[in-house]
Formats: C-alpha cells, structure tokens, sequence
C-alpha cells in the first residue's frame, strides 16, 4: 500500500515563480493511474511570526481548457480597465511601499 500512496502524489515537474512577497509552485504530479494533474500552491511569508502561509489549488486536465479561459478574461479584463505596472516587487519587511493594497493586491502577468 505503501507504493500506491507514493505514487499517488508522484512529482512528475515542478517550477517555483517568485513574485515580489510570494512565491508560486506550479507542481505537476500524477496519480495511481498515471493521470496528471496540476498543484498551484501560493506561499507568503507572515511578517508577524515568520511563518509561511500556503494556499493551494488541485486542478485536474479536465478543466485546464475553462480554467485557462476564466484565468486569460479575468487577466485581459484588468490589463484592459487599469495600468498594468511593470515593476511592483520592491519588497521591504518595515515598509509596504506606495499603497498596501498595492502591493497585496499584484496581479501583474
């Protein structure tokens, strides 16, 4: 049983996004069958502990095709209604930078 739960969460590819504050895992991992699916994990850093903070999100292949569409409307809905800022991750741990919400708030592509 052992070998079946290994390879449930099997690790099949990985790639870490650091994004100012946070950091993104975008983790492929296949199932007992072999079926991929997609982990996004966010970590943040909590200033007042120290302690990381995840949040993570399963998405299976059958959805890919609606998520990415949800995903590429929602992002061309913000590029198009508000100035897309280039640079946003100048992070400090005493200081917020120009607006918090700002800055907790990037959703910069």
């Amino acid at each position: 049983m052992g070998e079946f739960d290994n390879k449930e969460r099997e690790e099949v590819f990985s790639k870490k996004v650091r994004a100012g504050k946070r950091t993104y895992f975008f983790d492929v991992k296949a199932t007992r069958s072999g079926d991929y699916y997609l982990t996004l994990t966010e970590s943040k850093k909590r200033l007042e502990d120290g302690v990381f903070v995840k949040h993570k999100i399963f998405l299976y292949k059958e959805d890919f095709e609606k998520f990415t569409e949800g995903l590429t409307e929602t992002v061309e809905y913000i590029k198009n209604h508000q100035d897309v800022v280039e640079k946003r991750y100048e992070y400090s741990e005493n200081h917020e930078g120009v607006g918090s919400k700002s800055q907790n708030d990037d959703f910069s592509f």
